[in-house]
Formats: structure tokens, C-alpha cells, sequence
């Protein structure tokens, strides 16, 4: 029995550009659904399943590319959201990352690289499931990494893929310090400016669901990196 299709969420206004992505992709094996505007979008996430989203930032229609985005991680925590965006607009790339996004494309697009990304997305996805589920109890809190889950008694945290990658990360390597550059290969697969900036961002949501807990701390190390450190006496892996 043949595996079925990735299904790919396409969202590109340029229709020409769309079709060459689209083509490029359907040729590649996957499954490709091409839309123009973010309300059609919108319509065609909320009717089908899809194990990846490439949104162009600038669309006509009542949202743009990044609204969309924050939509469309409001509804699912997991799927994998891509950004194509201009060359030079910072703006757009943070803001992307901001609402949840997990990566970038420049335009023009080298389609090769798009296509390595979308296989790096869905190879961390296959690897997780094959690696099934893993547990880490730091302080009061319950880490699921494979639920995407952080609890306790008095709270509940669902998420996303990129934070508990990040999170699980952290877990694993507890009490040793981390350089920047280290965590963005072994987590975003890459290092580079905007990826740099989107860490921050996610290390700023982990302080957070850290903020109660007395045990464990994620600490900078200036010019270096970071440090999860926690009471060993306290960590439990399975």
C-alpha cells in the first residue's frame, strides 16, 4: 500500500509564482493546495489536514500573512508553519516568528531550498513519532514531549512543536552551558541572524513557564549562550 501524499497549504497572491511553487512541489510527490488570498486560505485549513504551511506575508483579503499565521497556530500547536517574505523585510520576519511561525524563505525563491526545509520539517516529525514518547518531570512540572505538554497540579501549557523541541533540548543537556550557535543547529537546524532573534523569543516563552518554579532555571550566560539548570535530585527522565 502506497504511503499518502504530504498535503501542503500553498499561499502565494502571484499566481505565476504559485503555480511554478505548486508545480515544482506536485512534482516533488507532494500534494500541493494553492490559494491567493487568506481568506480562501483560511476556508481551505479549516475543511482539510495539512502537515505543512507556506504563507507569502503580503496577501489581499482581510488578513495578511502573518494574521493568518497567528489564526492558523491558535487552531493547531503542531504543524509546521513557513514564511515567505521579501528580501529586507526584517519586520515581517520577527513578526512571523512572533505569532508562532517556525521558519522563513526569501523571495526570489531557490526551490531547492524550500524543498530542504519542508523535508527537514517532516524528517523532525517522522523521527519524533519513531522515537515515541518521552517524559521529564523538573520541579513540580510534567514535560510530555510527545503530547507537547508542560504541567502540573495548578496549571497546563499545550506547546507548540518548536517549543517543546526547544524545551526537550534543554532537558537533555540540564546543567551544562549551551552556545547559542549549538541550540539553533541542533533545534532550528541552522544559525543565522533571524533564527538567533526567533530563539530569543521562544527562550523568553520557556522563562515563563519556568516563572513558579524554584528548582529549575534557565540562565544566560553573556556572550555564550544559556544554561537549564536544575536540581538533579529533582529530574527524572524516562
Amino acid at each position: 500500500m502506497s504511503q499518502p501524499k504530504v498535503k501542503i497549504l500553498l499561499v502565494e497572491d502571484d499566481p505565476v509564482l504559485g503555480f511554478v511553487v505548486k508545480d515544482f512541489l506536485q512534482k516533488q510527490n507532494y500534494e500541493v493546495t494553492h490559494c491567493t488570498d487568506s481568506d480562501t486560505a483560511w476556508q481551505q485549513f479549516m475543511k482539510n489536514i495539512y502537515d505543512i504551511c507556506l504563507l507569502d506575508v503580503m496577501l489581499p483579503g482581510k488578513k495578511d500573512g502573518i494574521e493568518l499565521a497567528n489564526n492558523i497556530r491558535k487552531k493547531n500547536e503542531n504543524i509546521p508553519i513557513m514564511m515567505l517574505t521579501s528580501k529586507g523585510m526584517d519586520d515581517d520576519k520577527l513578526a512571523g516568528f512572533e505569532v508562532g511561525a517556525d521558519d522563513y524563505v526569501i523571495k526570489p525563491y531557490n526551490m531547492h531550498e524550500v524543498l530542504k526545509r519542508i523535508q527537514v520539517f517532516l524528517k523532525r516529525s517522522k523521527k519524533k513519532d519513531q522515537e515515541g514518547p518521552a517524559f521529564f518531570k523538573i520541579g513540580t512540572l510534567d514535560f510530555d514531549y510527545a503530547n507537547l505538554t508542560l504541567m502540573n497540579d495548578t496549571e497546563q501549557h499545550q506547546l507548540t512543536q518548536r517549543e517543546a523541541d526547544l524545551f526537550r533540548y534543554l532537558c537533555m543537556n540540564a546543567n551544562r552551558v549551551l552556545k547559542r550557535d549549538e541550540i539553533l543547529m541542533n533545534v532550528w537546524g541552522k544559525d543565522d541572524y533571524f533564527l538567533g532573534r526567533s530563539m530569543d523569543v521562544f527562550i523568553t516563552k520557556v522563562r515563563k513557564y519556568l516563572k513558579n518554579q524554584t528548582e529549575a532555571k534557565l540562565q544566560t550566560i553573556h556572550g555564550i549562550g544559556f544554561k537549564f539548570v536544575f536540581n538533579a535530585a529533582e529530574a527524572e527522565v524516562e
